[in-house]
């Protein structure tokens, strides 16, 4: 089990963020706030999806008027995502948002900053403090090239957070982003070791889909399994429920979000193969496209792994020339022949 890194809670309207609940999903609408029917529709298929909390962009005046609308009708807390104005902050949590994402970069005036803080108090919301390397301005051209970067994130959050601080204001969630995997892991692992507020992690943007998987795996994934991390965003281009879907795959195999889908092993395949493994695994798979059940299917090709994974599987076939064992929870059950095994699959799958 990952023993998380003890934070702080900060408190989002009903959600808790923190080392003392569970690691909460995060995305973001992706169509104009001010179209207010489509971004009310993509919310709730974000949330449908598992999505614990939804950031919508409030860079305008006609923004934060459609944010008011669009919480009324959503059952998923909302983030107000802040460019510029202090006064669309305030608007903002006016407006029903139970967090807004602050950037170091773009809002610097203490006295701003303090009125976002006595607005945000009244109303009782967290605020990020999210730096993003892209906007940091003291940038040279050298520092591409060193861990600069790093240092001036560090520098930019440190600042930011002492003005909260100072106001007595502590319902914060922090989060510094890079478009760079190592960056990425070493400015978080540099907030761990000096704050004990929660931490958001991701990168600033990872590609399409099919691309960003790997890449926010890496980062969220190894600095999730140091402990650090209490909400994540997967930051891709297109649907954001395929967001939540990635996001979903990092932390089911880290022990961090209970399974709600089927999981099926399957057998690299080597040498000692004697049936075609990949074709009948992927006849498996398709038999379990429309079972939203948590329970673990192994199809094995050889008697070396296919035994031990068979034994940690709840269905599982281990095949040999023209016939396969079948198990169940780790007991052989029955000898199938291979143009079989599938049928007897399904009807196994079936009784679970």
């Amino acid at each position: 089990m990952i023993e998380r890194r003890k934070t702080r809670t900060a408190v989002a309207g009903s959600v808790r963020i923190g080392s003392e609940h569970p690691v909460v999903i995060q995305s973001m609408a992706k169509v104009f706030t001010t179209d207010i029917s489509a971004c009310v529709q993509q919310v709730s298929r974000l949330a449908a999806a598992g999505c614990g909390l939804v950031r919508i962009a409030a860079a305008t005046q006609k923004d934060t008027q459609a944010f008011a609308q669009i919480v009324q009708k959503v059952s998923v807390p909302l983030i107000a995502d802040i460019h510029f104005s202090p006064e669309r902050a305030i608007e903002a949590i006016e407006a029903g948002a139970v967090k807004i994402r602050l950037n170091p970069g773009n809002i610097k005036k203490a006295a701003d900053i303090r009125r976002i803080i006595d607005c945000a108090r009244r109303h009782r919301i967290a605020i990020r403090i999210g730096v993003n390397e892209a906007s940091i301005r003291d940038l040279k051209a050298g520092d591409v090239q060193t861990d600069r970067r790093v240092d001036l994130m560090r520098e930019e959050m440190t600042e930011y957070i002492r003005l909260f601080e100072k106001a007595g204001f502590d319902n914060l969630v922090l989060s510094a982003k890079s478009a760079d995997t190592l960056r990425t892991i070493a400015i978080n692992r540099t907030l761990a070791a000096h704050f004990a507020y929660p931490i958001h992690i991701g990168l600033t943007h990872a590609g399409l889909p099919e691309d960003a998987a790997v890449p926010s795996a890496v980062a969220i994934g190894a600095l999730l399994a140091e402990g650090i991390g209490d909400t994540i965003r997967v930051s891709a281009a297109g649907d954001p429920v395929q967001e939540v879907q990635i996001a979903k795959a990092i932390l089911q195999p880290l022990g961090l979000i209970q399974a709600e889908e089927p999981e099926l092993i399957v057998c690299p395949t080597c040498g000692r193969c004697q049936i075609d493994v990949i074709a009948l695994a992927k006849k498996v798979k398709n038999e379990l496209k429309t079972l939203h059940k948590p329970i673990r299917v192994a199809v094995m090709g050889c008697i070396v792994n296919g035994p031990g994974e068979a034994a940690d599987a709840d269905v599982a076939v281990c095949a040999g020339k023209g016939k396969g064992v079948l198990y169940r929870h780790g007991q052989k059950i029955a000898a199938v022949a291979e143009d079989k095994l599938l049928e007897a699959l399904r009807e196994e799958i079936a009784r679970l």
